[in-house]
């Protein structure tokens, strides 16, 4: 290998045009492995000789070089080392980035690893946040670094910084285990924001994602699912055909404690599902899923009260309380309020009488707004018909699918069961 000085002179000579860089690539492969790490604990100072985003793809290769040695790492925690990783992720070039993509991905876990050891995952947020674009190929594709960008968001409680990229519409997936995390980590920020609704969509697709054995991100996944259906909907809804039968024959069982507080739930008594939470605090802890299911148990009154406004036109308040297990008619009240607000019910309250009487939903749906929210909704719901329809074209085109699909038709041809009756299928 050449020197350090000339490889950083062949960096800074070579890292303009699309041939140059091909050259520069080439050069960079022969001194990379054990004959430059050699030199890694010197690597440091030669970054200052170069652009982050002039000269990327050589910054790249001299920085994961230094990074991958544990002892340069303890020598240099924290302080200018993450600044200096940082600036690269925000400032590097995308088309050289992306010509050494694994080595991108290391640095930025490193980088990750090191704002989680500092116990400051939120330094770690922004640049992360600019690796993801500048590794993705387009907005619809799942890169690794989305799991890593939502896990310091959860960790530094910044859960609005995670809806950057979980309002994107994920279609190109690459690794199975990218999916689950990214549906596990984003149903735990929606939770954080009270957004069950979008919580539930995410950990319902990481339980009913295919599969061919269960791994314990869908276990833990399936877990919070169970919690969510119950403060969204009040019951866990059954599992859907499409989910996969590793699935639907083990998760209740690696989740048993949770299928209880759903039975319990269903019951409709306060007091019984607050003595088995109680009875369990111990295991919902462990889980660090105590919160929610707190959550869950506040989520009763709310339920109960629902069914209340199917039965009855109006009601007292002391009737409410009686009937839902609350103390006095003014915690009744404080619920009831809460629920209008939060346009779970239709009601209006008479304090001079302590009456409630419950109403119809008073949305005409012809609302200029409305209009407007509907059309939207029916144009989304058309581009993502046609980008499925799409997808679908790509997959029955697919060699590998071909192949494979072919192979099930010749083993199961039902064309040879035409002269069997009915009744034995």
């Amino acid at each position: 290998m050449e020197s350090v000085e000339a490889l950083v002179a062949h960096i800074q000579a070579l890292s303009g045009s699309a041939d140059e860089l091909a050259q520069l690539h080439g050069l960079l492969k022969q001194a990379d492995g054990d004959a430059l790490r050699v030199h890694s604990a010197g690597l440091l100072p030669f970054l200052s000789h170069l652009h982050p985003g002039a000269h990327s793809l050589g910054y790249l290769y001299l920085l994961d070089s230094f990074l991958s040695s544990s002892a340069n790492l303890r020598a240099h925690a924290g302080g200018d080392l993450l600044v200096t990783v940082a600036d690269f992720l925000t400032s590097c070039s995308v088309d050289q980035i992306r010509l050494a993509p694994d080595k991108f991905l290391n640095v930025c876990r490193v980088l990750k690893n090191e704002v989680m050891q500092l116990n400051a995952p939120i330094r770690g947020i922004a640049p992360l946040r600019a690796a993801v674009r500048k590794i993705q190929s387009s907005s619809e594709q799942l890169t690794p670094l989305h799991a890593e960008y939502l896990m310091l968001c959860l960790l530094a409680k910044q859960y609005k910084a995670g809806l950057n990229v979980l309002e994107d519409d994920i279609f190109e997936v690459d690794q199975p285990k990218d999916l689950f995390l990214y549906c596990y980590y984003g149903g735990m920020i929606y939770i954080g924001l009270k957004k069950f609704h979008k919580a539930l969509e995410l950990l319902h697709n990481a339980v009913t994602a295919p599969m061919s054995s269960l791994n314990a991100i869908t276990v833990e996944a399936y877990k919070k699912y169970v919690l969510v259906s119950l403060i969204q909907s009040g019951q866990v809804p059954p599992f859907p055909k499409y989910t996969s039968s590793t699935a639907q024959r083990n998760l209740k069982n690696h989740a048993q404690i949770y299928v209880d507080v759903s039975t319990c739930y269903g019951t409709g008594s306060y007091s019984d599902l607050e003595t088995f939470i109680q009875s369990n605090a111990e295991a919902f802890q462990t889980d660090n899923n105590l919160g929610l299911v707190k959550q869950v148990l506040s989520s009763m009154y709310k339920r109960n009260i629902q069914r209340l406004t199917q039965t009855y036109l109006t009601l007292s308040l002391e009737d409410i309380a009686s009937s839902v297990q609350l103390n006095t008619p003014k915690e009744a009240e404080m619920h009831v309020l809460r629920m209008i607000e939060d346009g779970e019910i239709y009601a209006t309250i008479n304090q001079k009488d302590g009456m409630v009487s419950f109403n119809e939903d008073p949305e005409q749906y012809k609302s200029s707004e409305m209009v407007e929210h509907i059309d939207s909704s029916i144009q989304r719901l058309m581009a993502l018909s046609k980008k499925l329809t799409s997808i679908d074209q790509n997959i029955s085109c697919d060699h590998a699918f071909l192949m494979k699909s072919g192979r099930e038709r010749a083993r199961f041809d039902y064309d040879d069961f035409d002269s069997v009756p009915h009744k034995y299928f």
